[in-house]
């Protein structure tokens, strides 16, 4: 009894002795990663560190790590958004109360890391991953970037998801929109001021009713949803160069996108003004004719246009006309 007794002691000894040069491995890494931490919120990593700080063990905590390509040459203009908002999410990370050596947030570019992209199999940047502090990356811990979006907001959802930390995203005060509405009650008072003898031009029908169709037109065709989110201008490939102006998904698009979808919507109520126009009017019949015809083509090509970006983005939607 006594000797089984010695033989399990020993053997925990002899399993501690080989578990302390990993505590003292990781002990090193966690006040390293801190140490990092304490400098920027997001560290750069390469190859060499990205093997021994998230791929080799041991390891007790989550990493966060977004893939990218930021320098001048890749022309990759969502990269930069998207850095943005992981660097919003990242402060917001550091500078909470709730700061621990659980959570640390990365990036590998692609000029630095190209072993890294290549290793695990990345083609398109940006993309971030979380890679938990067991085990391999499973795939929920690839961010549905195409329908989700990079917002700072949706990131934390998915971090809180993955690892159970609950970020609150603080972003920095924009006083842009306090500055341009300031400036805009300025020139309607000024302009007010300056027509004060005069101010029959308030009550036009036809003026008011333009002011409202513009509103309405930016947004239905998503500029508030451009205000909220920031989406960039358009999408350039940085393997083709191929210019993308219409987002593949039905959750994202791009501020060119809204602007098409502005015009077409714009070309669509000009033919129906057209066609009442036809419809109402009591002049000459050839005119009125023409008329009719030019709105029926307004609405007809236009609606197609429209119907035809709709399908691209709602994959199997199955109505179609004129333009597939």
């Amino acid at each position: 009894m006594i000797k089984d007794s010695a033989v399990t002691i020993l053997s925990w000894l002899l399993f501690l002795f080989d578990l302390l040069p990993h505590l003292n491995l990781l002990a090193e890494k966690v006040e390293q990663l801190m140490e990092w931490s304490s400098r920027r919120s997001v560290f750069r990593m390469n190859g060499d560190k990205f093997r021994k700080f998230i791929k080799a063990p041991p390891r007790n905590y989550s990493m966060i790590v977004m893939f990218t390509a930021l320098q001048p040459q890749r022309q990759c203009s969502v990269c930069r958004l998207a850095n943005e908002e992981y660097q919003i999410l990242a402060n917001s990370w550091r500078y909470s109360s709730a700061f621990c050596n659980k959570l640390f947030f990365s990036k590998v570019d692609y000029d630095e890391g190209t072993d890294i992209f290549q290793q695990l199999n990345i083609n398109s940047a940006p993309t971030f991953m979380h890679f938990p502090p067991k085990g391999r990356p499973k795939r929920a811990d690839t961010f549905d970037l195409q329908r989700i979006g990079f917002g700072a907001e949706q990131l934390a959802k998915w971090i809180a998801d993955r690892t159970d930390v609950h970020i609150r995203v603080f972003r920095p005060p924009n006083y842009s929109g306090t500055i341009a509405l300031a400036l805009l009650v300025s020139l309607v008072g000024g302009l007010l001021y300056l027509r004060r003898n005069n101010l029959e031009f308030i009550y036009n029908k036809t003026g008011w009713a333009m002011v409202s169709l513009c509103i309405v037109f930016a947004m239905t065709s998503g500029q508030m949803w451009n205000h909220i989110r920031g989406p960039p201008y358009a999408h350039k490939n940085p393997h083709n160069g191929q210019v993308s102006y219409i987002h593949g998904s039905s959750q994202v698009q791009f501020v060119a996108e809204s602007h098409i979808i502005l015009v077409l919507n714009a070309a669509i109520t000009m033919g129906m003004v057209l066609l009442n126009e036809a419809a109402t009017s009591k002049g000459d019949v050839g005119k009125r004719r023409i008329i009719c015809l030019v709105g029926l083509g307004l609405v007809v090509f236009f609606f197609s246009f429209l119907l035809s970006i709709f399908r691209s983005k709602y994959h199997g939607y199955p109505y179609s006309f004129l333009i597939k």
